[in-house]
This record gives C-alpha cells, sequence and structure tokens, in this order.
C-alpha cells in the first residue's frame, strides 16, 4: 500500500514528563502516528557513544510520557508485550508501563531470523515463538522498523496464532526507531486485521524523535547502507531533534541515527567497529567527498529553501512559525558554509572521541 504523506502535518498535542509529542495528522489515516521528542532519546540518535543499558535507559522518560498520555485519552485496561527478539529488548516497555501503573498481563515472545544461504540473505523465518492467546487484548511492541520486512511476517503469524485459537486483538501499541515504510505497513495491516477481528480499533505508533527514511544508494559518501542506514532526506524530523542537531554540527554527519541498534545495546565492541569503520571511511575519502553535497543529503534537501518552503518540506505548518523561524535560519547558513567544512579534521575529532570510549569495551 502506498501511502502519501506530503499533505501530512505535525500537530503538538501534548508536553510531558519534558518530552514533546507531536501527532502526524492526514485525512488518509486509518491507524495514529506520533513523534516523541526528549533529551534522552535526543543524546540516543545523536550521539554513537551511548551503548548498553544506557540506550534503553535513555528511552524510558518518552516511552513513559507517551503511555501517560494514551492513558489520559482513553487507552485503558491490561496491556500485552510482544517482544520480537532481539531488537525488542532495547525498549524500556515493561518499566514504562510499571511507572505508569498498567498491569502487563501477558509477555509474548517470538524470535525471526535471517535465512542465510551461500553467504547471502534469502528470506526470514520464525525461530521460536511464546504467544499466549485471549480475547481482546491491547499488545505493546518496541522494534527498529527500516523495510519491515520483519515485523510484517511477526505480525502476520501473531495473527494467524490469534485466529486459529479463538483469540482477538483490540489494539496495538508500537514504539519504534524507525521509518516512514512504517506507515504503509501499518496502515496495511489495520485493513487486514479489522477485516479479521472487526473491532480492531488499530495502531498507535510512536517514533522516537523522527519518522526517518533509509537510504537508497550509498549516499554522498559511499558508505551508506542501502535499506539499511537512516536518514532524513524524506523523512519527518521532530524540529526539537533538528535544533538539537544544528548544535552538534558533527552529528549530522553520523553515519545514520542508529547503527546496528542489537549490536549497540549487546554487542558493543561490534557496534563501534562500525561507527570507527564510518569515521576512518570518512577520514580517507575526505578528498574525495562534497560537503555541501554530504550536508543537503543530511538535512534532507541539497540547497538553501524559503522559509514557506523549509515549513511544508518538513510538514511543519501546523505548528507555531515563530520558534522555528531561527531553525530554518541556522539550516540555510550551514548550507551556504558547508563548502568550507574540513571532514577531516570533523573525522579525526570523531575517532580520537570514540577510541577513547572504545577502549572500555574492548575485550
Amino acid at each position: 500500500m502506498s501511502i502519501r504523506l506530503k499533505d501530512a502535518n505535525l500537530h503538538l498535542v501534548g508536553s510531558l514528563e519534558e518530552t514533546n509529542i507531536y501527532e502526524l495528522r492526514s485525512g488518509q489515516f486509518k491507524s495514529r502516528y506520533f513523534i516523541l521528542s526528549g533529551a534522552g532519546t535526543r543524546n540516543l540518535l545523536a550521539s554513537p557513544e551511548v551503548v548498553g543499558y544506557d540506550s534503553c535507559l535513555s528511552m524510558l522518560p518518552e516511552t513513559v510520557a507517551a503511555l501517560r498520555y494514551l492513558l489520559s485519552n482513553g487507552t485503558g485496561g491490561d496491556f500485552d508485550i510482544l517482544t520480537i527478539l532481539r531488537g525488542g529488548l532495547n525498549y524500556p516497555i515493561e518499566e514504562a508501563c510499571y511507572r505508569n501503573g498498567i498491569r502487563v498481563r501477558d509477555m509474548h515472545f517470538l524470535s525471526c531470523e535471517r535465512i542465510i544461504e551461500n553467504d547471502i540473505i534469502t528470506g526470514l523465518e520464525i525461530k521460536y515463538e511464546k504467544l499466549r492467546v485471549t480475547k481482546d487484548r491491547t499488545l505493546v511492541i518496541g522494534d527498529i522498523i527500516a523495510t519491515g520486512d520483519t515485523l510484517r511476517l511477526c505480525l502476520l503469524h501473531v495473527l494467524d496464532r490469534f485466529r486459529r485459537k479463538g483469540g482477538s486483538i483490540r489494539k496495538i501499541v508500537f514504539f519504534t526507531i524507525g521509518g516512514t515504510r512504517a506507515i504503509s505497513l501499518m496502515e496495511e495491516m489495520t485493513e487486514r486485521i479489522r477485516a479479521m477481528f472487526p473491532g480492531f480499533e488499530g495502531f498507535e505508533c510512536f517514533f522516537y524523535e523522527g519518522i526517518f527514511t533509509v537510504y537508497e544508494s550509498k549516499g554522498a559518501t559511499g558508505i551508506n547502507v542501502p535499506d539499511i542506514d537512516f536518514g532524513w532526506n524524506g523523512g519527518i524530523i521532530s524540529p526539537d531533534f533538528r535544533r538539537y542537531i544544528l548544535e552538534r554540527p558533527d552529528a549530522l554527519l553520523e553515519k545514520c541515527i542508529i547503527y546496528d541498534g542489537g549490536a549497540r545495546r549487546y554487542e558493543i565492541p561490534v557496534h563501534f567497529e562500525e561507527v570507527m569503520e564510518y569515521w576512518e571511511g570518512i577520514l580517507s575519502w575526505a578528498d574525495h567527498i562534497d560537503p555541501v553535497a554530504l550536508v543537503g543529503e543530511k538535512l534532507g534537501y541539497p540547497r538553501p529553501l524559503t522559509f514557506d518552503k523549509w515549513l511544508s518540506l518538513n510538514h511543519y505548518k501546523e505548528l507555531d512559525p515563530h520558534p522555528l523561524m531561527p531553525l530554518w535560519a541556522a539550516e540555510q547558513n550551514l548550507l551556504k558554509d558547508a563548502y568550507s567544512l574540513s571532514l577531516s579534521d570533523i573525522a579525526e575529532r570523531r575517532i580520537k572521541a570514540i577510541k577513547s570510549i572504545q577502549q572500555q569495551y574492548e575485550q
């Protein structure tokens, strides 16, 4: 299902636990989509140095705020948590439920693994499941969504089990560091689930800091990985996150906003190897990379824009424009001055900072 996001706009619907909550609204949506922005997730997505348990803990205030928002707007009752191993373990959903006084009735688990033949990924397979099927359940899930293939397979598997065993699903609350393909998938699945369970109310999907896109090519650096690395181009990013990044311009040039989330949480040396490989690649190719093209790629537009066009491109037309004008101006200045950036100096600075932390996790 193809979803046009051109006419969708962000609305600031709440501010809880020092977290801003934006809803992306469009008349075509069958489910609801939100962006959460808070200090913890801004730091997480701008800083690959945030690793291990801290990477999970950094999302807790924003997750608590999201659930509190739902409770204050009519979503009540017990929840079931469905963990898609292992990515789902990155999300502090159980703790957030506890802090909001929400009873978690059941914990479900699925393991979805790649099928690899001759070193080539040929598909996905459900290897393990623990599902307790009952009626009228609200499932809460956390996972990274890039292409959406893993989530699609897992949801179809869960739906089949619930249908066969006489259960039903009332609502799905989803937390993700994810991309725009999540919306197309969830709109498609909303129709499918309602055909199966007529009482299904839809998804309430919370994105941390933005609805990102995946690279379609290796990008201006020649280093990015298509269909895996996240970027801003064509996405919908919270103004809070854009502002945070503009105050830390080195962060704008990171490989992507998450790297490998699983490695970052559970295989920290592997995570740092990937971060170092990127910045060492930037250092070695710095003279061949166009800094203007790179900054334009990272900002999501290749040349300066008028304020009105910038608001429209970023889906901000329903937000208060006055605090956004300094952000727009700062981005235009960064793009105009990008030609003077020394990518080699930035890469050397990042390599030095990462090496100082990497040593703590080397085996």
